[in-house]
């Protein structure tokens, strides 16, 4: 099997994985831990860059870096919190798994269209910058909505469920 095939695969497992986990969290309090660790976790995956065969040019690491921050600005707008029960929650947002869907659909049909020009290695670097630059902005700005209604919620204190 070739390496394109199994990572679209696992770019399909790993979306679906993402929307189960999303359909989860908005039946549960959120708090500052789960909006911080993710990027935090998917950070480990830059060692990937140790290996010569993932490592990418600058003007590929600005492609995809801008292209990861343009996306997340449609998970910033369609991921809301809510104070309810003296808890925040997540929204739950219809518009956001149809744009979880085609942010996968358009990475897939852009990984095929460039893995015939583009070392498999390359692009996997690539579009693990894509992602990170697309997780950390929206984690970013989700920490600061929460943030926000915490201290609604609290008072002006500091956070301290870290």
């Amino acid at each position: 099997m070739d390496y394109v095939l199994l990572s679209t695969i696992g770019a399909i497992g790993m979306g679906s994985l993402a929307f189960i986990v999303r359909m989860k969290a908005a039946k549960k309090p959120t708090n500052a831990k789960k909006i911080i660790l993710p990027p935090l976790f998917m950070s480990t995956g830059a060692l990937m860059f140790i290996f010569p065969m993932f490592r990418v040019e600058f003007l590929q690491v600005l492609e995809a870096l801008t292209v990861g921050i343009l996306f997340s600005i449609l998970l910033i707008k369609t991921s809301k919190f809510e104070i309810k029960d003296n808890d925040i929650y997540m929204k739950r947002s219809k518009a956001f798994m149809y744009i979880l869907v085609g942010l996968l659909v358009v990475r897939l049909i852009a990984k095929m269209i460039l893995s015939s020009s583009i070392d498999v290695g390359e692009l996997g670097g690539m579009f693990w910058i894509l992602a990170f630059g697309m997780i950390v902005p929206w984690r970013i700005a989700m920490y600061l909505e929460y943030k926000k209604l915490f201290r609604e919620l609290h008072g002006s204190g500091k956070i301290s469920t870290i």
